[in-house]
């Protein structure tokens, strides 16, 4: 006899899942035996083995017991809640011990108290599958256990998202580590009311596959952890009909998770499927995009395939033609046909190099990285000038020529080139030497560099080195490096063409120093004669030979370029202009260059030499001439702006179109270039005219329309212009037809001119700060003479020469009262100048006036203006010793007197430097008498006579020299 008890839910799977998720089933008989059935015949109804297990009552599902503890069973499919007991059959003692019993299975509808499971995505709806892994020990633990013990239930419910977040954007990391969390209520207030009873089909390590069931609503807690609720069953879904197409419908969509909870919460069958409508409209909406775009895509990838593979074939077929070649055998061609030219030139070691690349990059595919290396590491190569170079001229007479037409002045500047290339043509060669030119800036340093190249016949090439820090702009990147290039030097010899090309490296005293490296150590390999036959960039990675190549750099301060550097160059000083010299390059050059940049005609405007003066001393004491250029063409702005104000426009003249004369006598037809298109319908009318050609002369047509013997007065007499003309001169309008008068041999053509008078503008010396403003220098010679304790003294900087006062003053008068203070931003050479001339005024007046304790009993005040300027060196010694000896002694100083020098505590004069700014502005400030130190007599010799013109100069070496110059014996106070 057959005993099995079992508690079933409806079916609410369609046959298939069932058939493919439920286990083999076992059927017992009454002797005991097992059948096991396939689950499609569970399905039929029918179980393997037929005879021997007994037929099923019609109308009726059997019950099956699973061969696992959580099994579930079929049940009736005519009760929503039933129950099935098994009918025993009486049977014999002895077939009983055979027999066995299935055990009992909770009912779905039996489940008032579940475990509750929070999933953190989606809701779970009846009938369909989830997978979800849990996390929470005790929880995997309490589901474990409830497997076993035939109890596979579970409550899932959707968790809530918090007040402050969105539910598109929480994470899936972010939402896990909340609910994880929570315990007890406050997991349970995050819970939604409404979840589904799910059964768990299996548990593998911590994932958890669950089954939905029906819907379930919250009640109360029952244990905080694992989290225990009380459950009502909302309702019971059996077959798959409108309410499960809506649930159906709504647990495929990856929407937001709140609307598939409001799916899930909605009774009604109606608003639960308009619900799942609006889901699966927005479901569509969103698959339509993306295949929109999604065919975008791809219509874009096939036709860039479809047009590579077309190029292809074109490509194939040209070569097949022999029409072209392909991308490698191209550019291995053009490299070959480069360096064929210069084979014989080019050194071994580089041809070398450029066969084993060019092999090289026959086996590279032209799409890989390296063969892009490669082509441009060849074209590098092979670009270069290997072995030619330019003929040099070393003719002085026409290096002379051309150095005069560049530059006005400048005689010792230009006598030390000349040397240079007379000792050039006596060798054949010119390299071997580095010049350095430096100055002040505006001297014409640059320049003076191209107008050597173009002496020479060499090519010019100039780089900047003013903050260069990283060594790889002169010996090149590693070709290892993304976007690597060669140095400045390989880049000029590909710009020039030549290999022997004059190189100006400007700002060389203004060198940075990096983390990359120190450009200065770099750039001795590249300068150095003994070094740079073999230089070698960093990206060639082959030696180059630069032995041929001239270098001129440029400086403004020769003690800022390294000592290793300098020790190499061949130094000529450009010391600056004198005044003399500024006008010429003002009145030859600039002035002319300017008014032809503007458009301005020389009748036009008038320059005179007397603010040319002004604009010098006055706003350009500058030893170079840039500023003064500035200025210039500041004043011909403003001319040009007065000029146009007038109406004067020195466009140049434009066709016109001159209409002959019918054959009737109608007049002449005046055709007029129409300037402006807008008033174009108002002009060029007809006017009969009886006037001689020679009549009437002008510079320009203007466009108008003579009607009237009025109009033509007006015409012919403008605003603003002269009305004085003779009988003879008018011309007789009239309005009735008539013959044009010519002269014989003349054209019957005219020109209609009109005379227009402009006033020229003068600029001179009076009106000049109408155009410049005001003066930004003011005279440097305050005194006509000095007073007593004042001196005049020169001084250098970095924009030339200048003079100063030094002054000295009796601030206190006692016994024991000798004492120095020192102002006017002195550095620390000059504070101890000071105190130095202090003592050996002391020592020259005790020879002098044996009797004079001035410094014994005075306080004495010394002070260098202005003030503002700070002011540091060691020439301004002997200066401060004739101050202080002209207020001890109550001596004027000569007239016209200025003086440099250091002085030593013995009375001795020790040379100084800036011997040229310092006669410049001496000359400026109208000195007749200089005193220099005898040590510097070469270096005034030196200088060219026009700057030595005028000037009384005393060389001294003891100052007691100083003070026979000084102090003549006639000028007591």
């Amino acid at each position: 006899m057959l005993r099995a008890a079992a508690a079933t839910t409806a079916g609410f799977l369609p046959p298939r899942l069932a058939a493919e998720t439920a286990p083999a089933v076992r059927v017992v008989t009454a002797a005991g035996a097992e059948v096991r059935s396939s689950p499609l015949l569970r399905v039929l109804g029918v179980p393997r083995g037929g005879a021997g297990i007994g037929s099923a009552t019609p109308g009726r599902r059997m019950c099956f017991g699973s061969d696992s503890d959580s099994s579930g069973s079929a049940v009736d499919s005519d009760s929503d809640a039933s129950s099935a007991a098994g009918a025993g059959e009486e049977e014999s003692e002895g077939n009983r011990s055979s027999s066995a019993v299935a055990p009992a299975i909770v009912r779905p509808e039996d489940c008032h108290t579940v475990i509750a499971m929070p999933l953190p995505h989606q809701p779970l709806f009846p009938g369909f599958f989830m997978a979800m892994s849990v996390k929470d020990p005790k929880l995997l633990k309490a589901l474990v256990e409830n497997h076993k013990r035939s109890f596979p239930y579970a409550g899932a419910f959707l968790v809530k998202n918090e007040e402050d977040t969105d539910s598109n954007t929480v994470t899936c990391s972010d939402s896990k580590k909340i609910i994880h969390d929570l315990k007890g209520k406050e997991l349970l207030k995050r819970l939604h009311e409404i979840g589904t009873l799910a059964k768990i089909t299996s548990i593998q390590g911590d994932q958890v596959l669950l089954l939905g069931h029906c819907r379930l609503r919250i009640t109360e807690m029952v244990e905080e952890d694992p989290l225990t609720v009380k459950v009502d069953h909302l309702k019971h879904i059996v077959d798959f009909n409108y309410q499960r197409l809506a649930d159906f419908g709504a647990a495929i969509s990856v929407t937001n998770k709140l609307l598939c909870q409001g799916v899930l919460e909605e009774l009604d069958v109606s608003k639960r499927l308009m619900l799942t409508l609006e889901l699966v409209k927005r479901e569509l909406e969103i698959t339509k995009l993306q295949q929109s775009i999604a065919k975008a895509i791809e219509e874009k990838i096939t036709g860039e395939q479809r047009r590579y593979l077309l190029n292809e074939q074109l490509k194939a077929i040209k070569k097949e033609l022999g029409l072209e070649t392909d991308d490698k055998t191209a550019l291995s061609e053009k490299f070959r046909k480069r360096i064929e030219s210069r084979k014989e030139k080019c050194p071994s070691h580089v041809l070398q190099v450029i066969e084993e690349e060019l092999t090289k990059l026959q086996l590279l595919e032209a799409s890989s990285s390296e063969f892009g290396v490669t082509s441009n590491y060849l074209d590098w190569l092979t670009v270069l000038p290997w072995g030619d170079y330019s003929d040099e001229n070393f003719d002085v007479h026409r290096a002379q020529r051309i150095l005069d037409e560049d530059h006005y002045g400048l005689i010792d500047v230009k006598e030390r080139i000349l040397e240079f290339i007379a000792v050039g043509k006596l060798r054949g060669s010119s390299q071997g030497k580095i010049i350095c030119l430096c100055g002040p800036p505006g001297v014409g340093k640059t320049s003076i560099g191209r107008s050597v190249a173009r002496a020479l016949n060499r090519k010019f090439y100039r780089f900047s080195v003013g903050g260069l820090s990283d060594i790889a702009e002169i010996k090149g990147h590693r070709r290892t490096y993304v976007g690597a290039m060669p140095g400045k030097m390989v880049q000029c010899l590909k710009s020039v063409g030549t290999s022997n090309p004059l190189v100006l490296i400007d700002e060389i005293d203004k060198l940075g120093r990096g983390y990359s490296g120190d450009p200065a150590s770099a750039l001795l390999e590249l300068l150095d004669p003994e070094q740079n036959a073999n230089f070698l960039d960093h990206y060639l990675d082959v030696p180059i030979d630069l032995s041929k190549v001239l270098f001129v750099c440029t400086a403004n301060v020769i003690e800022m370029i390294p000592g290793p550097l300098l020790d190499r160059m061949e130094i000529i000083t450009i010391a600056g202009y004198i005044t003399d010299e500024k006008m010429h390059i003002a009145r030859g050059y600039l002035e002319k260059n300017t008014r032809e940049a503007c458009g301005i005609m020389l009748e036009q405007v008038e320059v005179k030499d007397s603010a040319l003066l002004a604009l010098i001393e006055n706003y350009c004491r500058e030893a170079g001439v840039r500023n003064l250029q500035k200025q210039i063409e500041k004043v011909y702005r403003k001319i040009a702006l007065q000029l146009v104000r007038q109406g004067v426009s020195n466009e140049p003249a434009r066709e016109i179109t001159l209409v002959e004369p019918s054959e009737q006598p109608t007049g002449v037809s005046i055709a007029r270039e129409v300037e402006n298109e807008s008033q174009s319908h108002s002009l060029a009318e007809d006017v009969s005219v009886h006037v001689t050609p020679t009549d009437i002369s002008c510079e320009k047509i203007n466009v108008v329309s003579l009607t009237t013997k009025s109009e033509v007065d007006h015409y012919e007499h403008p605003k603003g212009a002269s009305k004085e003309t003779s009988a003879d001169d008018k011309a007789t309008l009239t309005n009735t037809s008539g013959k044009i008068e010519t002269n014989e041999g003349t054209e019957e053509v005219m020109e209609a001119l009109v005379d227009k008078t402009v006033e020229k503008v003068v600029v001179d010396a009076s009106n000049l700060d109408n155009f410049v403003g005001k003066a930004v220098f003011q005279p440097e010679r305050i005194y006509d003479q000095t007073p007593v304790g004042v001196v005049m003294g020169l001084a250098w900087n970095a924009m030339g020469g200048s003079t100063l006062y030094i002054e000295t003053a009796k601030v206190e008068d006692g016994e024991k009262k000798g004492a120095l203070v020192v102002t006017g931003q002195l550095g620390d050479v000059m504070k101890e100048s000071a105190q130095i001339a202090h003592t050996v005024c002391r020592s020259v007046l005790h020879e002098k006036e044996p009797n004079n304790s001035f410094f014994t009993k005075s306080k004495l005040h010394l002070h260098v203006p202005a003030g503002a300027t700070p002011k540091d060196g060691p020439s301004a010694g002997c200066t401060m010793v004739t101050s202080m000896l002209s207020l001890a002694m109550g001596k004027l100083v000569k007239k016209d007197l200025a003086m440099t020098g250091e002085v030593t505590l013995t009375g001795r004069i020790l040379p100084i430097g800036g011997v040229k700014e310092k006669t410049i502005a001496a000359r400026r400030s109208g000195i007749k008498t200089i005193i220099f130190p005898a040590a510097n007599r070469r270096d005034f010799d030196e200088l060219a006579p026009n700057v030595k013109e005028g000037l009384e100069v005393h060389f001294v070496d003891k100052y007691s020299e100083i003070y026979d110059l000084a102090f003549p014996s006639d000028s007591q106070a």
